[in-house]
């Protein structure tokens, strides 16, 4: 890691965040901060505006560019992913830079030097992720499946399609440790959808899509969609829940061992044959995993068969009113911890109120409290936490953690954690709690490495 812990290496970097410094030429220090990783970066940096009617280019970021890939590259050659720093800047030039991270125990933060979702327990899954469907012993297949009239009209517009051979179907089983439906191996018997099958006949490929009604996977390409296959941090994978009311069609869980994955929309969500449906659903419906939501599945289509013939799924009944299980107090939202408060409450957000600081006694005891997030300030007594005995996720302003870690009364039932802060604030002193907190599970600490150098004196 010398290259990293190399001054010279943060230089041009440094030099841009001072020069875009709004106190740059106050006759008292600077601080800036920032966060790069490999794939990303996330610098406090006016971008210049191109012309009207230009897009922005390359160039017009070109020292941004060069600034920033000096660092990536000394990251790759010590296989570290993300870094934060902080400097102090004085007006003669000389700079103290402080590098923090990284730490395993420790989630990147998202567009901020400070630091991400601290997990307390290595391995530990957020409860939605640990959920697996129920069972559907009495779901079954449409009454829309037809596997001859399936496999006439995919003949008539694949004519020349290359099926899988039955090895290669059982070989895509034994893969996936799953029977595959019968609708989709008579997709594959008639297409194995394998892009060199196609050359470099572009038409060809557009045909597939069409007659399939998505970007069809391959064999090797097919997967189970489980929670597994749906990555997401821990902020935000805490703040969600299974829900599935009574009639639902599709599970609203993260994932499932029935999901079978085996095309795209073309934006990237995903479409998946469905063995594990829900109380109103079929078995083998078509479903699509949506990549902008982290939880449930919407329904597409109520076979394979539907599917390709382009019949649209059963319509979703309505909703049946029922007390949230994810609530969010604040100024736009519930107005009171009175009115989240009910024995199925999962997950509470306390945000920004125009009235007094909340108390928690509303919501001690509730027996499936798992999740709790404050806004800075909104807490008439941080020390109430302590009564909340089923947290698994605690995210807190600094402040309140201080009240915690003092009181020695951090909730030893979490498995992870975060500190929210908004605005500029000293990454340091956040870090330090972060230390602390991490300290109380014998987790890995966030790293702090101190380098100095001189920038010169300010213009």
């Amino acid at each position: 890691m010398a290259s990293i812990l190399d001054f010279a290496t943060w230089e041009p970097v440094l030099r841009l965040l001072l020069a875009d410094h709004p106190q740059r030429h106050a006759a008292r220090s600077v601080r800036v901060s920032g966060r790069i990783g490999r794939h990303g970066w996330s610098l406090a940096l006016k971008r210049r505006i191109p012309p009207p009617g230009r897009a922005a280019q390359v160039e017009d970021m070109q020292e941004e560019y060069d600034a920033v890939e000096r660092v990536q590259r000394t990251l790759a050659d010590a296989g570290v992913g993300d870094v934060s720093f902080t400097a102090e800047i004085e007006p003669t030039g000389t700079t103290a830079l402080r590098l923090l991270g990284p730490s395993p125990a420790v989630e990147p933060g998202v567009g901020t030097p400070h630091p991400g979702t601290l997990i307390l327990v290595d391995g530990a899954l957020p409860e939605p992720w640990r959920r697996l469907p129920d069972p559907a012993p009495e779901a079954v297949p449409a009454p829309s499946v037809d596997l001859a009239l399936l496999e006439r009209t995919l003949r008539e517009r694949l004519p020349h399609a290359i099926g899988a051979t039955e090895e290669e179907i059982a070989a895509a089983e034994a893969r996936l440790g799953v029977t595959l439906p019968d609708e989709l191996k008579v997709l594959y018997r008639v297409t194995r959808a394998r892009w060199e099958d196609l050359g470099d006949d572009h038409e060809a490929a557009e045909r597939q899509c069409e007659a399939v009604d998505c970007e069809l996977f391959d064999l090797d390409g097919l997967y189970v969609a489980d929670a597994s296959s749906r990555r997401c941090s821990w902020k935000f994978a805490a703040m969600e829940a299974v829900v599935t009311p009574p009639d639902a069609m599709v599970q609203g869980v993260v994932g499932s061992p029935g999901w079978i994955a085996f095309g795209d929309n073309g934006g990237g969500d995903r479409l998946a044959v469905d063995l594990t449906p829900g109380p109103g659903g079929h078995m083998g419906q078509v479903i699509m995993l949506s990549h902008e939501e982290n939880i449930g599945a919407a329904l597409v289509a109520d076979s394979v068969t539907d599917l390709v013939l382009r019949r649209p799924g059963a319509a979703p009944s309505s909703p049946q009113l029922q007390e949230p299980v994810v609530a969010r107090v604040n100024i736009a939202s519930l107005r009171s911890i009175q009115a989240a408060a009910h024995p199925g409450l999962e997950v509470l957000s306390i945000g920004v109120c125009d009235g007094a600081p909340f108390s928690l006694a509303p919501v001690t005891g509730l027996p499936r409290l798992r999740t709790l997030t404050a806004y800075p300030g909104t807490l008439a007594d941080p020390l109430e936490i302590a009564e909340l005995t089923g947290l698994e996720f605690l995210e807190l302003g600094p402040q309140e953690w201080r009240v915690l870690l003092d009181a020695g009364a951090v909730p030893r039932r979490l498995s992870a954690a975060a500190i929210v802060v908004h605005g500029n604030q000293d990454p340091l002193p956040i870090v330090d709690i972060a230390n602390e907190i991490l300290a109380l599970w014998d987790r890995p600490r966030i790293i702090q490495t101190a380098l100095e150098g001189d920038l010169g004196p300010m213009a």
